[in-house]
């Protein structure tokens, strides 16, 4: 039997076996689950308090999301100073956004400049609360299939909120000829060129992705089934992000939104002529209600308006050739690409708590009970997980002084 397979059904049995078939590791400090961003950044604030740690990652580097489920031309959406992780900047040279390239750079020099060491190819299978010895218990399969349970005290997720890709029920997809990807594996319009393409999602994936297609000679359309914000990338000579937070610190946020959609309206025109209707709350205040960011237009919207990019509405069902829209249009395609988004994968691993909700791998903040810490899962991007670094090794930091002693004496009687 696989050693896996045999290990959850012990575990089944047994939320706490004492295998011999799993080989048993202390580590002194926390368990980073995920060398993402997050995982990255949570390591070097622990690093820097002079707190040990180990990092574990599935993949077989760090960032396996930008380098490999993203598209070529890629680039971050928000200036660069909203998007570095603590401690250490971005290269001066580097423009005011970088791209998909330069990212992964500083990816790759922040973990060398901490000294970071992911233990990579190693995938969590199960974590809980080992209640009887106060330490958390992780599982984790090698890259040869051999388990590892590692002990801790802290434990810390910082897989995010990408984890997985989403792919939606539609009726008929079963039915479609043609290919259809999600946009984690879409690399290039190149690939496409005179095609007729179905992009499903109207995010800042789906939107760039329509905006590729153009640029390669394909033909494009676009499904918006939810209404959505649409604001420029730049205003008044600067970023759109930039320029909200500063206005937030002077004016109610109600106020800003009503500013960025005169704005937007004035730069982009009505969008609902497009297609495209706002929400009815602004953009902002939206986003702290429903979670859903604004869009930040670098220049489909403009071919959209001259005809190069379709607009749709819901799909019904998706037929042999095509498909059919809530409106009753039909149209023919000869590829899908689903811009629908990433989902978290905690709830499959992670057991014995209430932080994490079971619906949609989303925590309760960034602390739960028992040691238990979430970082990157505030959907602020770069930005709040590099904030959530910083709180959490803070708080580890507290509990590390106060536990040390405790710790040794604990890890001699464990053994």
């Amino acid at each position: 039997m696989d050693p896996i397979v045999e290990m959850e059904a012990k575990l089944a049995q047994d939320p706490h076996p004492q295998s011999p078939s799993a080989k048993r590791v202390w580590v002194p400090g926390p368990v980073i689950v995920g060398a993402g961003p997050s995982g990255l950044a949570v390591a070097a604030c622990l690093k820097e308090r002079g707190i040990p740690r180990l990092i574990l990652e599935r993949a077989q580097c760090s960032g396996s999301l930008w380098k490999n489920r993203t598209y070529d031309r890629l680039r971050l959406h928000l200036p660069k100073q909203f998007c570095e992780l603590p401690h250490l900047p971005f290269p001066q040279n580097f423009p005011t956004y970088p791209s998909k390239e330069q990212f992964i750079s500083y990816l790759d020099s922040y973990a060398t400049h901490f000294n970071l060491k992911p233990l990579f190819g190693r995938a969590v299978v199960r974590a809980c609360y080992d209640t009887r010895n106060e330490l958390w218990r992780v599982l984790v399969a090698g890259p040869k299939k051999e388990v590892v349970e590692y002990s801790c005290q802290w434990l810390v997720v910082a897989t995010g909120e990408n984890a997985e890709a989403f792919v939606p029920e539609i009726e008929g997809i079963e039915d479609f000829v043609g290919p259809i990807i999600h946009s984690s594996e879409y690399k290039s319009g190149t690939d496409f060129s005179n095609n007729k393409v179905l992009v499903v999602g109207c995010g800042n994936s789906g939107m760039e992705v329509c905006l590729d297609l153009c640029n390669h000679n394909a033909y494009p359309s676009l499904v918006v089934r939810d209404s959505v914000h649409i604001l420029p990338q730049q205003m008044l000579g600067t970023s759109t992000f930039g320029l909200s937070m500063c206005l937030l610190k002077w004016f109610p946020l109600k106020l800003v939104d009503q500013f960025l959609l005169l704005i937007s309206r004035l730069m982009l025109g009505d969008t609902a002529q497009l297609g495209i209707t706002r929400p009815t709350i602004g953009p902002l205040e939206y986003k702290s209600i429903a979670g859903k960011t604004p869009v930040l237009d670098i220049g489909t919207l403009a071919k959209v308006k001259a005809g190069n990019i379709k607009v749709f509405p819901g799909i019904k069902r998706l037929t042999r050739q095509g498909a059919e829209f809530v409106d009753a249009r039909m149209e023919n395609f000869d590829a899908i690409i689903l811009a629908t988004g990433y989902k978290s994968n905690v709830p499959s691993w992670l057991k014995e708590t209430t932080m994490f909700s079971m619906k949609d791998g989303f925590p309760e903040g960034w602390k739960g009970e028992n040691g238990l810490y979430a970082v990157g899962f505030t959907k602020r991007g770069l930005l709040g997980a590099s904030h959530d670094a910083l709180k959490v090794a803070e708080d580890i930091d507290r509990d590390w002084k106060s536990k040390t002693k405790q710790i040794i004496m604990q890890q001699r009687s464990f053994f």
